[in-house]
């Protein structure tokens, strides 16, 4: 994207922003202090229409900054030689042409409200759109709770550059992981597979669900989401390619161990 039509896009959606709040912009022409703004106004906005014109000029933005990120495919990831059906990708997932990624959400499944913080949660809602946000309110007002840990739901990515997102809540286990945690854990990844097949979905992404803030433990975790996986995949006889997505040296150092990369 043009560093010109990045500047006017990211003026436009700060102003509009910060108007609908009643506070001033920021006064910069600088792109870098401008999204940081941007993001963390959009984090901290609830879900509140937006006008046909926020929407456009986000999407063109989001879709550009993606591009630059560069998008990557299914095929990019490396298969299991022991188990062609699971694979394993390092990076960020909202740069990943999945049919689904899955979004490690919490009970209120409207994002994380930290401005700019780092969390999956955080960098799905940031680059798929307010749109999102919108839709998950949507989805818990209809049911009348907060979403059950070891469910799933599914929406639209929007900007994203996967067909769908599956929202999971996960098990907050604080580094001391008890058997319902470990069960609400293996729930996450059957509840997220059985979202996908339902639409039929013939690809998906998993993060390392609960791992983060979370708290539960890398390798235990890991070595419950493929376990369940794989019997998910032979209980159902499922042609669905499984990718395991990391980030960091440490998980992607465990799933080449699990899957014999």
């Amino acid at each position: 994207m043009e560093r010109d039509r990045k500047l006017k896009l990211l003026e436009s959606l700060v102003d509009e922003l910060c108007a609908e709040r009643g506070v001033e912009p920021p006064r910069t022409q600088d792109a870098d202090d401008l999204w940081a703004t941007f993001r963390a106004l959009a984090n901290t906005r609830p879900p509140w229409p937006a006008s046909e014109g926020f929407l456009a000029a986000q999407d063109e933005l989001l879709q550009g900054l993606i591009a630059e990120m560069g998008v990557h495919s299914v095929d990019e990831a490396a298969p299991s030689p022991a188990d062609d059906r699971l694979r394993l990708w390092r990076g960020d997932i909202t740069t990943l042409a999945t049919d689904a990624i899955v979004n490690a959400a919490n009970s209120q499944m409207l994002g994380c409200w930290v401005p700019g913080h780092h969390c999956i949660d955080n960098a799905i809602h940031t680059y798929a759109g307010v749109q999102l946000r919108i839709e998950c309110a949507r989805i818990i007002e209809d049911q009348g709770h907060e979403e059950p840990t070891g469910q799933a739901k599914i929406t639209g990515a929007y900007n994203l550059p996967a067909r769908r997102i599956v929202h999971t809540a996960g098990p907050i286990a604080n580094g001391r992981p008890t058997d319902l945690h470990r069960e609400q854990l293996a729930s996450c990844y059957r509840s997220c597979l059985d979202a996908a097949a339902s639409e039929g979905l013939r690809s998906i992404a998993f993060c390392c669900i609960s791992t983060g803030i979370f708290g539960f433990p890398q390798e235990e975790a890991a070595g419950i989401a493929v376990r369940t996986v794989r019997e998910w995949l032979d209980a159902t006889g499922s042609e669905m390619t499984i990718v395991f997505n990391v980030f960091g040296e440490k998980d992607e150092r465990i799933y080449k161990g699990l899957l014999g990369l």
